[in-house]
Order: C-alpha cells, then structure tokens, then sequence
C-alpha cells in the first residue's frame, strides 16, 4: 500500500487536494503484483505565473518511479503526471516482460538504497552527496530504460552475461554510450 508524503511550495496542501492526489496515484496499485509498501513523495509547486508543476517520486524495491509535469491547472498538472507514471509502469513491464522470455531472466530487481551525505573536511573537492545501489545483472537495453525512467544520464549495472561492472550514459549526441569495466 502506497504512503505519501505530499509537500506545498507557495501552495496550502488543502484536505481536497491531499484526497485527489491520493486518489489519482493509488490507481497505480493495479499495476503491481503484490501489495507495495512504498511512500509516493509528492511536491506541488505555484509560480508566480500561476503555472503549477507537480513532481512524484515512487521508491519501488525494483525501480524508481519519477515523473513531473507542468500546466496553468494544479489538477491538469496531477492528472498529466499521474498519466506519466502509468505509460512508464506498462513500458517498463512490458519490456522486461519481453527480455524475460528472451533472456530467460528471472525475478530482475534493482534496489537502490538510502543516500547518505558525506563531506571531506581535508580536501578543496567536496563530496555533497553519497548513494550506494545494488549492481543487478541486466543488458545494455534494460540498463538504458532503467536509466531513461529514473531521468539521469548514466546507469551504473552488472552485465548479465560477463557478470562485468558497466556503464551506460547519455552522450551529447542524444545517442548512448557503454563503458565497460575491465583489468589491463
């Protein structure tokens, strides 16, 4: 069952709209397979512009859910979210769905943990920021959606065949590139 943690910018989070965003993200339960304890953090933002942008992060154990949106209407603005997440859910399932056939992969699963902050006192570079993931075996393929769904330009990943550490990022070009890590 779904949590959340629904926060305002320059917006009161009022009851009425607290209920319909939990009402929108909750039909996203029927996607999942098993019951999912996980909190849907929700950020509502009003600009000066009266434009609103709604953001959403959904923390599964297999992948992270993110999407945001932005429309002159705070409920278009949830609604279009809302339609956001739901097309990334069935991509996803359908494309590992298809590379479990393929692959014969069973039960893929990515579990990034907590961030935590650290700082080097002793040194001019400093470290703002800490995550630590749990390398799963996947192809370049799945690498790149789980990439693409998460919004970053590169994913960490085990390749599932040479069991190696790899890299796949964004290029400039808009195209993608693999690094693979090896001994020399």
């Amino acid at each position: 069952m779904l949590t959340f943690n629904i926060r305002g910018e320059n917006i009161e989070v009022t009851q009425a709209i607290r209920d319909y965003v939990q009402k929108r993200i909750s039909k996203l339960e029927k996607y999942f397979e098993q019951s999912v304890d996980s909190t849907a953090h929700v950020n509502l933002k009003v600009y000066q512009n009266k434009d609103s942008k709604v953001e959403v992060t959904i923390p599964l154990p297999y992948l992270t859910l993110r999407a945001e949106e932005t429309s002159p209407d705070l409920y278009a603005s949830i609604d279009l979210v809302t339609d956001k997440l739901e097309r990334q859910i069935r991509k996803y399932k359908t494309k590992i769905n298809r590379k479990s056939r393929e692959k014969g992969f069973k039960n893929f699963e990515f579990t990034p943990e907590a961030p935590e902050a650290a700082k080097d006192e002793d040194s001019k570079l400093e470290v703002v920021r800490t995550k630590r993931v749990s390398l799963k075996p996947m192809d370049n393929e799945e690498a790149i959606l789980q990439m693409d769904m998460l919004g970053h330009d590169f994913f960490i990943y085990e390749d599932a065949e040479t069991e190696g550490v790899n890299i796949v990022y964004r290029r400039n070009d808009g195209r993608y590139g693999l690094i693979e890590a090896g001994e020399e």
